[in-house]
């Protein structure tokens, strides 16, 4: 098992588990980590997300997509402080034999069924990006949503795997000769996570003060805050 809690990151399987997992990582490209988020960690993201504004968000180039993003509040800060974890950093370095990880960057959003919000195939290369990861924030069970993995030249599908449990994670494959994308979410229910990308630079410090910077470049529109864990409360202070 492991699970991102207030206190850091729990991991209790065994080595010949973790073997396993390694294994199963290597063969399917992808690791299905079910309750990777503490109970009371997730009570706290999905309410501060209830209270969230999200905007429209559309990305076009090599992967086109459409979809709504959260701006930054205290349920944003809480889970990229719990991801910015050294020991989970060295977990995932295991699971995947990916290189030394220094930090996850990534965005909480928000796909509805049909408002035209999709994701077309990409590989998110670049920017020294690692290894992929999404956690399922949703209230309820939604359709579709499907994390598909195809090889870029054959278009073979090599992979396929949902994710509708709450505090459910995917960790996924990043490589040039592979593409991957979400399908249509169907029925009534929006499907909600908090997706990115395990990096080898920057360090976690350094990759806030690039934001804080692009804020200030942008025209003071976006504060920088400051997030702490304390008790049971997550404090977002203006910076």
């Amino acid at each position: 098992m492991i699970r991102l809690t207030r206190q850091g990151t729990v991991f209790s399987e065994s080595a010949q588990r973790l073997e396993e997992l390694q294994a199963e990582f290597a063969r399917r490209h992808y690791l299905r980590l079910p309750g990777l988020l503490d109970p009371e960690l997730l009570d706290f993201v999905q309410r501060q997300i209830d209270a969230g504004e999200f905007q429209e968000r559309v990305h076009e180039g090599i992967a086109s997509n459409k979809e709504l993003c959260m701006s930054g509040n205290a349920a944003f800060g809480a889970l990229l402080f719990v991801m910015n974890d050294e020991k989970l950093f060295q977990i995932m370095q295991q699971f995947t034999g990916c290189e030394r990880i220094r930090c996850f960057a990534g965005r909480v959003y928000r796909v509805n069924p049909g408002q035209g919000h999709h994701d077309s195939w990409h590989n998110d290369i670049g920017e020294d990006r690692l290894v992929g990861m999404s956690i399922n924030l949703s209230r309820g069970t939604y359709g579709g949503g499907v994390l598909q993995m195809r090889d870029r030249d054959s278009k073979e599908i090599v992979g396929e795997v949902d994710n509708v449990g709450a505090g459910d994670a995917i960790v996924f494959r990043l490589s040039p000769q592979l593409q991957h994308r979400i399908t249509e979410v169907e029925g009534p229910t929006s499907k909600t996570a908090f997706a990115g990308w395990f990096r080898a630079r920057p360090d976690f410090l350094s990759m806030l003060r690039d934001q804080a910077q692009r804020g200030r470049e942008a025209g003071g529109l976006i504060r920088t805050r400051r997030y702490r864990l304390s008790g049971s409360l997550i404090e977002n202070r203006s910076a």
